[in-house]
């Protein structure tokens, strides 16, 4: 099940978040912050830490739950894309990445949701065909 597309997919997931987590920093300590000399709205990329973690080790249940957690960043680069006045530009670059992050999560776990889907679909076909059997 791991070929070539999953590797794609793998590495757009981690380059994504990892490229996210440096313009959270960047963008409110040097690019555009709330206030001179940077904002504790930095902090907003701590939580970014978790995902990366678990893309790094591969981990199906990251993928799929950060996939939904990353969405709340989308909100706020599109928010931020409309509403500010100096570097939008940079609203709409969290936004993209938050966009590559969710396509490339969801296409990674996809294979392997099916497989686990057809075995227990297969399990509760072979235990309904036991239970006719022994009556």
């Amino acid at each position: 099940m791991y070929g070539a597309r999953q590797q794609v997919l793998w590495w757009g997931a981690l380059v994504s978040v990892a490229a996210l987590i440096a313009l959270c920093l960047l963008w409110e300590t040097v690019l555009a912050p709330l206030k001179p000399g940077g904002s504790w709205l930095a902090l907003k990329a701590v939580p970014l830490l978790f995902p990366l973690i678990g893309v790094l080790k591969r981990d199906l249940y990251t993928l799929q739950w950060s996939s939904m957690m990353i969405l709340a960043y989308l909100a706020e680069g599109v928010v931020r894309g409309y509403s500010d006045k100096t570097m939008p530009w940079l609203g709409w670059a969290e936004a993209a990445l938050v966009f590559v992050f969710f396509c490339c999560a969801l296409l990674y776990v996809h294979p392997y949701k099916r497989a686990a889907k057809k075995a227990a679909r297969e399990l509760l076909d072979k235990v309904a065909r036991s239970r006719n059997g022994h009556k």
